[in-house]
C-alpha cells in the first residue's frame, strides 16, 4: 500500500510532468526530422531500408497521430489538471488566510515576521498605515485574538494564485498544441497559372488564376503574390456553384472556407509532351521534382528531377549560370518498373527516345507552391499563452505582503510586515 501511495505522489508530481515535457519535446523534434505522411517505399529509397522499418514500427511516419504522441499527452495533461485539483484547497486555505490578521499571527510569530518594527519607527509607520502612505490603500481596523486593537493590510493576495494560474495555461497550451496536431489538415498544392487542382482529400479544387513575381530595380525578389480561386466540389456535384476568391502573397494569408491558404514558395515547371510514333498522346505540366507515368504504359515513368534556366555544366555537375531563361535545361529521368533507364539534361532542341516514345520538354514557366492548412485548435493554444503570462505576471509582480499594527500592554504600538517572497 505504501508503494502505491509513493508511486501516486510521483505521478502526481512537478517531477514527472517535466519528465514527460522532456520526453515530449524530444518526440516532437524528432518527428520534424521526418517527412511525414509517406510510404514505406518512399521511406527505403530515402533512407534505407532498415530505417524505413524503424520508422513505420514506430510511427514516425505519422507521429502526430500516433499512440506513443496520443499517450504522452494525456498523461502530461492528467498530471498537471490532477495537480491543480489536488492543490486548489491549499491555494484557497492561503489565500483566505493571507487576508485574515489573526491567521498571520498565528502562522507568523513576531520572532519569525520579517520587518518587524517599535518605537518611534513604529510609530511613523503606523502614522503611513493609517494614511495609506505605506501602501496604496488605507489599513482597516481590526480586532486581534486576544482582544487588542490593530490596523491591518493585506495587498496583492492575488498574487498567490500566480504557479497556479501558470500551471493550468501550460495545460490549456499543451492541451491546444496536441489536439491541433492530431486533428489539423495540411497540404501543399504545386501549380502554374491556370491550372485547378483538388486539395488534397478535401471537397475543394484550388485554380490558380495569376502568379506574379515582383522584382526590385537589382533584379531581386520583393513578393511573391498568386490570385486564387477555391470551389465546393460537393456544392459543384449538387449543381451548386460556390467559389471563393483570394490574393494571397508572402506572410499575407487568406482564409477560405475555414482554411487558411499561404504562399509559400515558388520554382519551375515545364509542359512535358509525349509521342507515340509522332503520333500526341499526353500532355501536361510538370513541376521539378514531379512525375508523370505513361498513360497507355504506366509502368514506364518520367520525372523531372530540376530545371536550369541558363544552364552551365562546371565542375561535373549542371548548375545555372542566372535567373534568365538564356539556355533551359531540363534534368529528367526515366523508370520502368522502378528500375532507372536514364538520367540526362535536354537543352535546345534534344528529345527523350524510349523505343516508339518520344518525350519532349517545353515552355518552362514559374510554379507555386501554396500551403493549405486548418488547426481547429489555433484558439486553444493562444488561451493557453496567455493564461500562462498572467500566472507569470502574478507570481512575479503582484508580491503577496501584510503589514500588521498592534497595541501593546503599555499602550504603544508595533508595526510588522510579512511577505512570501
Amino acid at each position: 500500500m505504501e508503494k502505491l501511495k509513493k508511486a501516486g505522489r510521483f505521478f502526481l508530481s512537478m517531477k514527472f510532468a517535466v519528465i514527460l515535457l522532456g520526453i515530449l519535446a524530444a518526440a516532437c523534434a524528432v518527428a520534424s526530422l521526418v517527412t511525414q505522411g509517406q510510404s514505406f517505399d518512399w521511406y527505403k529509397a530515402a533512407y534505407s531500408e532498415r530505417t524505413a522499418a524503424l520508422i513505420m514500427t514506430l510511427h514516425l511516419d505519422d507521429a502526430f497521430h500516433s499512440w506513443w504522441f496520443i499517450a504522452i499527452n494525456a498523461f502530461l495533461c492528467l498530471n498537471l489538471l490532477l495537480c491543480n485539483v489536488i492543490k486548489f484547497p491549499q491555494y484557497l486555505k492561503r489565500f483566505r488566510a493571507a487576508g485574515d490578521p489573526g491567521q498571520v499571527l498565528k502562522e507568523k510569530p513576531s520572532a519569525e515576521v520579517n520587518g518587524l518594527a517599535s518605537g518611534r519607527e513604529a510609530e511613523a509607520l503606523l502614522l503611513k498605515l493609517q494614511s495609506g502612505g505605506l501602501t496604496s490603500q488605507k489599513a482597516d481596523p481590526a480586532v486581534l485574538p486576544d482582544g487588542r486593537k490593530g490596523l491591518f493590510i493585506s495587498k496583492n493576495r492575488i498574487g498567490l494564485w500566480g504557479a497556479w494560474v501558470c500551471h493550468l495555461g501550460i495545460l490549456i497550451l499543451i492541451l491546444g498544441f496536441s489536439l491541433g496536431q492530431m486533428t489539423k489538415e495540411q497540404y501543399a498544392v504545386y501549380g502554374v497559372k491556370g491550372q485547378t487542382k483538388r486539395i488534397g482529400d478535401t471537397a475543394y479544387a484550388l485554380t490558380i488564376d495569376d502568379f506574379r513575381i515582383d522584382l526590385r530595380e537589382d533584379d531581386t525578389v520583393e513578393q511573391y503574390t498568386a490570385d486564387i480561386t477555391v470551389q465546393d466540389m460537393a456544392a459543384a456535384a449538387s449543381g451548386r456553384e460556390e467559389k471563393k476568391s483570394a490574393s494571397i502573397s508572402v506572410n499575407h494569408p487568406a482564409v477560405l472556407y475555414g482554411y487558411k491558404f499561404y504562399q509559400n514558395s515558388t520554382g519551375w515547371a515545364a509542359h512535358m509532351t509525349i509521342y507515340k510514333e509522332d503520333r500526341k498522346i499526353q500532355e501536361e505540366v510538370l513541376c521539378a521534382g514531379e512525375f508523370a507515368p505513361v498513360e497507355d504504359k504506366p509502368e514506364l515513368v518520367v520525372y523531372l528531377n530540376a530545371f536550369y534556366p541558363d544552364y552551365t555544366f562546371v565542375n561535373g555537375k549542371p548548375e545555372t549560370a542566372s535567373g534568365k531563361l538564356n539556355n533551359p535545361g531540363y534534368l529528367y529521368s526515366v523508370y520502368f518498373n522502378g528500375q532507372v533507364l536514364g538520367m540526362n539534361v535536354l537543352t535546345g532542341d534534344e528529345k527523350i527516345t524510349i523505343d516508339e516514345y518520344t518525350v519532349v520538354f517545353s515552355d518552362p514557366e514559374s510554379y507555386t507552391m501554396i500551403q493549405v492548412k486548418k488547426d481547429s485548435f489555433t484558439w486553444m493554444a493562444l488561451v493557453g499563452g496567455l493564461v500562462t503570462l498572467l500566472g507569470l505576471a502574478l507570481a512575479f509582480y503582484l508580491v503577496p505582503v501584510q503589514y500588521l499594527a498592534k497595541e501593546e500592554e503599555d499602550g504603544s504600538w508595533s508595526v510588522q510586515g510579512y511577505s512570501r517572497k
